[in-house]
């Protein structure tokens, strides 16, 4: 089977530390599988941050398509972490002989906001073509999510600062 790689970058209008937080609350990342998958992470993880342990099973992490069918298993495990800026996650998944998924977040190039980019290179253990296509997809619906949600936020502060007096309010 052939190592596939797939990089998705999507720019959020928010800081890198409201992007980081997003991106390493279980919340943030229920809410950009939900509703194609429901992921259930182990009962006694609550974050993934700096105490998070490297290079160690944390847990067992159930996959469910559309949150009722399970369709995979995972030994989560994280490998590498930068708090605020990247992590490194590399997993033993019943569907794949490898897989890691590196997120960084990065400044925006125009200063506005941050850039999320998701690095992933895996080895599917069947039907590479299909399993590559349907991974991109779920990596798409993901990022989709995460400009919403991260948008959405970014909107409702901006409204928010507006109803005080502040930005965007006329006098």
């Amino acid at each position: 089977m052939a190592k596939v790689t797939l990089t998705l970058t999507t720019h959020v209008p928010v800081s890198t530390g409201e992007a980081w937080a997003w991106s390493t609350s279980l919340d943030g990342v229920r809410t950009e599988m939900r509703p194609l998958l429901k992921v259930v992470f182990p009962k006694s993880m609550t974050h993934i941050g700096p105490d998070t342990a490297l290079n160690t099973v944390l847990g067992r992490c159930q996959f469910l398509l559309f949150g009722v069918f399970p369709i995979d298993m995972s030994k989560l495990r994280f490998t590498e972490m930068e708090p605020g800026h990247r992590f490194v996650e590399e997993s033993d998944l019943m569907s794949m002989r490898s897989w890691r998924h590196e997120r960084v977040i990065t400044p925006s190039t125009d200063g506005r906001g941050a850039r999320v980019t998701d690095h992933l290179a895996f080895t599917p253990r069947l039907a590479t073509p299909v399993v590559r296509y349907l991974v991109k997809l779920f990596f798409e619906h993901r990022h989709k999510k995460l400009g919403q949600a991260l948008g959405a936020r970014a909107a409702a502060a901006g409204r928010r600062a507006a109803d005080r007096g502040g930005i965007g309010r006329a006098r």
